[in-house]
């Protein structure tokens, strides 16, 4: 009776030892990093590394997988640390009674017989090296083991080592010394990466190469008399030099920063990104810059037409220059008239035009809103394609006014590019919307410009490759028709190249791009926008602060580099830029308009026509004097100088009613003249 009450006061004082255990287990868990604690890591569709982010104090600390490190280093760090690393529970007591054994033989401490599960244990909870810390890491490692499998404490140890200064985990390290990830390393680099925890501070290669040296020898010492090494490798290491600390991955910096705080709950990101093409495209902006002013930025966007993949981005090209650490892509400016195909295609829906309808391109006024042609000069009967190709200003409006203005910003918005108008803008401005007067983002432009290029429909763009689908995408939008989207490519494929181009349909492998320019009021933003083979590529360059810059246009500070970054595409993947030829059913020669405006013609008045009868008021407001010409004109009213407006634009205002005679005189002395007759009471005014 005696003996069975013995043996029940046992097992009852173990059950309630287990039950007070399990209870302090749960009420002192050990204090598990969060996935936030770990550094961020933005990767290319492929899954090459672009961009990694520290925490906290500027630590990079990368998460390890198993799965992706190097099988003989993870063999090399067991036999090297923790042999019986998957036998024990956390604590290895033959492992501690040697190491304890062995450092009292040789009065001193030769080996601290920790084991990984105790080390890792150390890391989250880090204490002073007494007797009483190693007890409650002894502990922690235990209640580590009931928490986790053994793969993931090796990894979450792997995340945490110390390798010195900021690096903490082993692909940190490897990154910051042999420039990659710890998926194929040597033997040397091996070695170095299991000495660095022991010691990170004493044995930092970028501080004290020597020690690096020494410890890694030691290291292969070790390894080869295990046979994971070489007998030779300690010896031949002792020459090599301790590697040198390199700089992390930095590739896309405002789109990597973009997607890693869209997803905040995550820590490894796979974006749409392509390594090969972020690079080229941030080597074309960089070679821009000694060609600019200190204060100009440049800003682009490579975007795969058909699934809508962000393949490239820059959001500046360069931040040591102002503005260089905002996101320029995301900022909304000026468009320019790179929303013109647009107007043009909605009208081709709505039958109002064809590429081939003639319009006039002579002074207007609609509603108290009277635009002007960017040089100021008209050119009387155009067709829509001419007016497109050479972005007319007045054909554009007057289209616009036939769409109606409501209706088309209506349908930006619905695209996913609704245009940000000032709030001073009144009623009856939405026309101004055709020569920039709303904002939009370099973003917003890439959306439109791949819409154009798919057939008229309107996607969102992808950024993460998980998003990218096979089928209609959510928010889709038909913007235009197909047959109007594909006629509007027809007539920017034929527009004027930049100086110094030849045409794609004349020179072999050359990239036959659709492309559109836009200038913003004042010189503050130079656009190309366009679609050269499976790409569309949008291009903005101005000043940060929207400062102007005197006379840079979209095609003289904007196209080239567009081209130039097509020429890159079709180096990174030959044939990606390229196109079949364009629409025959367009002319190869210029129309005859245009043709022969720019063979360089005598002057031929525009307004007013001869033989025409104008009307003035009491106001004794002027007219706006025009004509189709080469250069500068001098106009004449009866002999009489016409004065110019702040503008530079020929002011002339009657004396009252009558008739006169209208001329224009160029540089070369070749004179128009128009007869004209003024009805009103026009007074002239003083």
């Amino acid at each position: 009776m005696f003996g069975l009450g013995r043996a029940y006061w046992i097992i009852l004082a173990t059950l309630s030892g287990l039950v007070g255990l399990l209870a302090l287990d749960r009420l002192l868990p050990p204090p598990l990093p969060d996935v936030g604690s770990v550094s961020a890591v933005v990767r290319d569709r492929n899954g090459a590394v672009l961009r990694a982010f520290p925490v906290e104090e500027g630590r990079w600390r990368l998460a390890a997988d198993i799965d992706t490190l190097d099988p003989d280093f993870v063999a090399a760090l067991l036999a090297y640390e923790d042999e019986r690393f998957f036998e024990h529970w956390g604590v290895d007591l033959p492992a501690l009674i040697r190491a304890s054994r062995d450092s009292l033989a040789a009065g001193r401490i030769v080996s601290g017989g920790s084991t990984i599960t105790m080390q890792l244990a150390r890391l989250i909870e880090p204490r002073d090296r007494t007797f009483g810390a190693k007890l409650i890491q002894m502990a922690r490692a235990l209640q580590l083991e009931l928490r986790l499998t053994k793969l993931e404490i090796l990894e979450l140890y792997l995340t945490l080592a110390p390798y010195g200064g900021n690096l903490e985990g082993v692909r940190a390290a490897s990154w910051a010394y042999f420039g990659r990830e710890p998926d194929d390393l040597t033997i040397d680099q091996i070695a170095m990466l299991i000495a660095l925890p022991q010691s990170p501070e004493a044995r930092r290669p970028d501080r004290r190469p020597g020690q690096a040296v020494l410890a890694r020898s030691r290291v292969l010492e070790r390894l080869a008399a295990v046979g994971l090494a070489h007998d030779t490798s300690a010896a031949d290491a002792l020459g090599d030099p301790a590697p040198r600390r390199r700089a992390f991955p930095s590739d896309a910096w405002h789109a990597a920063d973009d997607l890693r705080r869209a997803r905040p709950d995550r820590h490894d990101h796979v974006s749409t990104l392509d390594r090969a093409l972020q690079r080229m495209l941030q080597a074309r902006l960089e070679s821009e810059l000694p060609e600019t002013g200190p204060d100009v930025q440049f800003a682009a966007m490579v975007i795969d037409t058909q699934s809508r993949a962000v393949r490239a981005m820059a959001g500046s090209a360069s931040r040591a220059r102002p503005g260089g650490w905002i996101d320029l892509t995301d900022r909304a400016r000026s468009p320019g008239s790179t929303l013109k195909p647009f107007i043009y295609g909605m009208a081709f829906d709505d039958g109002l035009a064809a590429p081939g309808t003639r319009i006039a391109d002579l002074p207007r006024r609609y509603s108290g809103y009277q635009p002007d042609n960017f040089d100021r000069r008209f050119r009387g009967d155009v067709t829509i394609a001419e007016a497109l190709q050479h972005s007319l200003n007045i054909p554009a409006v007057t289209t616009l006014d036939g769409v109606g203005a409501r209706r088309f910003n209506a349908a930006l918005g619905f695209a996913g590019a609704r245009p940000l108008r000032p709030r001073q803008a009144g009623q009856d401005s939405g026309l101004a919307v055709a020569l920039g007067g709303a904002g939009l983002t370099l973003r917003q432009v890439g959306v439109l410009y791949a819409a154009l290029g798919d057939g008229g429909e309107a996607r969102p763009l992808a950024w993460y490759e998980d998003e990218l689908d096979t089928g209609v995408a959510p928010g889709s939008f038909r913007l235009l028709s197909a047959e109007s989207a594909d006629e509007i490519m027809a007539v920017l494929r034929r527009a004027p190249h930049p100086g110094g181009r030849v045409p794609a349909l004349l020179a072999r492998g050359a990239p036959d791009i659709a492309f559109k320019t836009g200038t913003s009021y004042g010189f503050r933003d130079a656009w190309a926008a366009g679609i050269a083979g499976r790409y569309t590529i949008v291009v903005w360059t101005g000043r940060a602060d929207g400062a102007p810059r005197d006379g840079m246009t979209g095609r003289e500070a904007a196209l080239p580099l567009l081209f130039r970054i097509a020429d890159g595409i079709s180096q990174v993947e030959p044939g990606s830029a390229m196109t079949g030829t364009p629409d025959p059913a367009l002319p190869d020669a210029l129309p005859e308009t245009l043709t022969a405006f720019q063979q360089d013609p005598a002057p031929h008045i525009l307004f007013p026509p001869d033989g025409a009868e104008i009307w003035s008021d009491r106001a004794g407001r002027g007219f706006i004097l025009s004509a189709q010409a080469a250069g500068p004109l001098r106009w004449y009213a009866d002999g009489q100088r016409v004065p110019q407006n702040a503008l530079g634009e020929a002011l002339w205002t009657p004396t009252g009613p009558g008739f006169y005679s209208v001329s224009a005189i160029d540089e070369t002395g070749r004179e128009a003249r128009a007869s004209v007759r003024v009805r009103g009471s026009a007074v002239r005014a003083e």
